[in-house]
């Protein structure tokens, strides 16, 4: 109880802190994901001059929402790159289809801090690195864990772990998905537990033990 208190004061102080952010000039967001988006990238303070577009897409193969350098931007400096999150506009859950702007906000925010994860792990990738980063993500189930573990390890460390396991839990047990589709989630991305250690981790690191 005291740790389901304490999730939702830091949500509610996030939602307020939210409001006196300005979104940057860099930032191009969608009216409906306005609020999730500003919390997530609050957690980032290094991609604040990143040009970062947040667009809606019909549809995703296999994924809900999705990172990528915007296509030229690969051939660019890293500090001149741009960078597009997809995100798909329906999701289907068992025989249900919902709609992704009516996901609950710290669901919302907890996808868009793994994507920004994503980015903040391009952002020290060279071009020809990237490319490579790109085939390998399509031909590797491997290389795929390795990437979506990364994402989710710079989330966790930018102190956004209420969120990602909140978005943990409604996939795993909430979101009525198939055996299947749970199963590879639990193969390819961080477990509850290893957060955890990672949370401690970053914790004992910035008191100096």
């Amino acid at each position: 109880m005291k740790h389901l208190f304490k999730r939702k004061l830091n949500y509610l102080i996030l939602i307020l802190l939210s409001y006196t952010m300005v979104a940057s000039a860099q930032h191009t967001i969608p009216n409906e994901i306005t609020e999730e988006a500003k919390i997530a990238l609050s957690h980032y303070p290094e991609l604040a001059n990143t040009r970062i577009e947040f667009k809606f897409k019909k549809e995703i193969k296999k994924s809900t929402m999705q990172a990528q350098p915007s296509f030229w931007s690969v051939f660019k400096s890293k500090k001149n790159r741009s960078y597009n999150i997809l995100i798909s506009e329906r999701i289907k859950i068992a025989d249900s289809v919902y709609y992704t702007k009516d996901i609950p906000s710290e669901i919302m925010i907890g996808w868009l801090g793994h994507e920004l994860g994503h980015v903040m792990d391009y952002q020290q990738r060279s071009g020809f690195n990237l490319i490579g980063f790109g085939f390998k993500y399509v031909t590797s189930e491997n290389y795929i864990r390795e990437a979506e573990r990364r994402a989710d390890s710079f989330a966790v460390t930018h102190g956004m772990e209420t969120y990602i396991l909140a978005t943990k839990e409604f996939i795993l047990k909430k979101a009525g998905l198939t055996q299947e589709y749970v199963d590879r989630i639990k193969n390819l991305y961080l477990s509850p537990e290893e957060i955890m250690l990672l949370v401690e981790e970053r914790d004992a690191l910035s008191q100096g033990k």
